[in-house]
């Protein structure tokens, strides 16, 4: 029963997004975006120690010497200083020789580079996990120890990373500070106003002639059409169900190996498949994104929006 169920589950995803979640294209700039997300997020952890230490370390005669003027903060070096000051400035004198972005930081650079050279020098000795940063291993091995030292102040909720405390923040202040440039929608989370963005890209991209929905390149725009024609040419060899494209046909055959990629990061359970694991998440983060347009409450799932909508329409729950 329960194959059925997931078998369902893929097909409700192959219908719905045939080739947005699985495209080989999509799933590397998501990669990318999660590792860009690991440098940064350790970055700033660093930073957010050695000011820690800075403060602890720091005489009152360095204090008068060495003190932001626009926030207060202390620092021992006049180099620490400077490197701060660069925050209010905004000036990111650093740059990557090979896609151009530019850090604030040495250090940064360094550890964005990582992702272009793809080396993964730290091994998880448990579960064999590599990764690109020592603080993304770091993090990691919260996952084996069980270690959670983050905590919101506010419910005592506790966190394995900075960033997932940050998300988990927002769903108390309601505040959503990613905004759409083109459209004025706000979003929660940076990544999800990265994924938004590509709904605007497509307007001006390959277009579907018959439903007029629009694809950032050709092969997803001809998996698409598929769809219409009803043509399923691959066929699994195990149970004989037939997919529209080979990627949807990859994702099938995870049923049959037990293939789970997709590992959540705060508690360790895997899922087959992007959208389960997507959905997944906003237990940890918090995140409530649907919304009554009737009460303005809030809801993690759709199925609980659509079992609350009924009390406004005095039907029976």
């Amino acid at each position: 029963m329960e194959s059925i169920k997931e078998e369902s589950e893929d097909l409700k995803i192959e219908d719905a997004v045939t080739v947005k979640q699985e495209d080989a294209e999509e799933q590397t700039e998501l990669m990318s975006l999660k590792e860009e997300s690991e440098v940064l997020d350790e970055m700033e952890e660093k930073d957010h120690d050695i000011v820690t230490e800075e403060k602890s370390e720091t005489t009152s005669s360095q204090k008068s010497n060495f003190t932001c003027q626009q926030c207060e903060k202390c620092f021992s070096t006049k180099g620490n200083l400077k490197l701060h000051i660069d925050i209010h400035t905004g000036e990111k004198p650093y740059t990557c020789q090979q896609c151009g972005k530019c850090f604030t930081k040495k250090g940064t650079l360094k550890g964005h580079m990582s992702i272009h050279t793809r080396e993964k020098p730290y091994m998880c000795p448990q579960c064999g996990n590599c990764f690109t940063q020592q603080g993304s291993f770091n993090r990691h091995m919260r996952v084996h120890t069980g270690e959670k030292p983050y905590t919101c102040k506010l419910c005592e909720r506790s966190f394995t990373t900075k960033l997932n405390l940050k998300y988990h923040m927002n769903s108390h202040t309601g505040e959503t500070p990613f905004t759409c440039d083109q459209c004025g929608r706000s979003f929660r989370h940076k990544i999800t106003l990265k994924k938004h963005m590509k709904v605007h890209l497509r307007e001006s991209s390959f277009m579907c002639h018959q439903c007029g929905m629009s694809f950032s390149d050709s092969q997803n725009l001809t998996n698409h059409v598929i769809t219409h024609t009803g043509e399923k040419p691959y066929m699994c060899l195990q149970c004989g169900k037939t997919c529209s494209n080979n990627t949807n046909l990859g994702v099938h055959m995870r049923i049959h190996t037990g293939e789970k990629p997709f590992t959540c990061p705060e508690c360790g359970k895997s899922f087959r498949f992007i959208g389960n694991f997507q959905t997944h998440m906003r237990v940890h983060t918090g995140e409530r994104p649907y919304m009554c347009l009737e009460c303005d409450e809030s809801f993690t799932y759709q199925r609980d929006l659509k079992r609350h909508l009924l009390t406004h329409s005095g039907k029976e729950v």
